[in-house]
């Protein structure tokens, strides 16, 4: 059971009378019906829709801890502060930092590991992994066994994978993850993604990319006859994430041409736990 530490995630926690309302009304995740051991991701979006901010989001005590980048971490506590006014909420730096993820293949969990002890990643178990996530440091083994991981079943993170400010919920798979709601009501951004959804707009999509040599790095082009399709985002060898134009991957798939990450020949597929299949020609969509 690998035990891995992610040095540069950070920890905010939300408390008070009025948290639950206050994150609500905010963020894109549906905290009221978050399990007690369950950790979901998690937006604050840009009026026009777009990712501002991205965590992992759980039940601490009589509050909420929120999971980010530790780029992010100022930043995001500055921007619900921002928000705050007047509402009987407390916002604060956690003081511990970094996070362990551990994760076993097994259904019934992660050996050794209480659910007292961490959370479990709703993300990966969408796709069949149990990972529980932790604060501090448990554990020494390698960064890249993580990436490996979540390379394997289309989870991305921002930063490698995507720009903030630059994608749509739907884009990273949030729509089908758990980090997105249609149902809650109304937060910053929700017109936006509600049509996106309801209209069935998604064109851009996380995708698995495979290659038969090692890929080239995080940020070359995917194109098809010479047409950009996407962008290459984590890469561990001959294996990566890419954000991907579906409908033209899909033509391209459909006419056998060649699909090239720079000058690397690759193919690509879309996470099984997610549902989705590549669109047979341009004028066709997959939300």
């Amino acid at each position: 059971m690998p035990d891995v530490f992610l040095k540069d995630r950070a920890l905010l926690f939300v408390s008070g009378a009025e948290a639950q309302p206050f994150l609500q009304n905010l963020i894109t995740t549906d905290i009221v019906s978050l399990g007690a051991d369950e950790a979901r991701p998690g937006a604050l979006l840009t009026p026009q829709g777009k990712i501002l901010f991205d965590f992992m989001v759980w039940r601490e005590g009589d509050g909420y801890m929120l999971e980010t980048d530790a780029g992010q971490r100022d930043g995001l506590l500055k921007r619900l502060t921002m928000y705050k006014l007047r509402a009987a909420v407390t916002l604060a730096a956690h003081a511990q930092e970094g996070v362990t993820v551990s994760w076993s293949d097994d259904a019934d969990g992660v050996p050794g590991v209480r659910d007292s002890q961490g959370v479990r990643d709703s993300r990966f178990a969408k796709a069949g992994v149990t990972l529980v996530r932790r604060a501090g440091r448990h554990g020494d083994d390698a960064e890249a066994l993580y990436d490996t991981l979540r390379i394997s079943h289309g989870i991305v993170t921002s930063g490698a994978d995507f720009a903030l400010q630059d994608a749509f919920p739907h884009d990273v798979l949030m729509d089908l993850n758990g980090g997105l709601s249609f149902k809650k009501g109304c937060y910053v951004g929700q017109e936006v993604v509600s049509r996106m959804q309801h209209r069935g707009t998604a064109r851009r999509r996380v995708v698995t990319v495979s290659a038969a040599t090692a890929l080239p790095e995080t940020g070359a082009e995917i194109t098809a006859a010479g047409k950009p399709v996407g962008t290459l985002g984590s890469v561990e060898g001959g294996k990566g994430l890419a954000i991907v134009r579906i409908d033209r991957a899909g033509a391209a798939i459909a006419a056998s041409t060649p699909l090239l990450a720079g000058e690397t020949p690759v193919s690509l597929a879309l996470p099984t736990w997610s549902g989705l299949a590549f669109p047979t020609s341009a004028d066709e969509a997959s939300a």
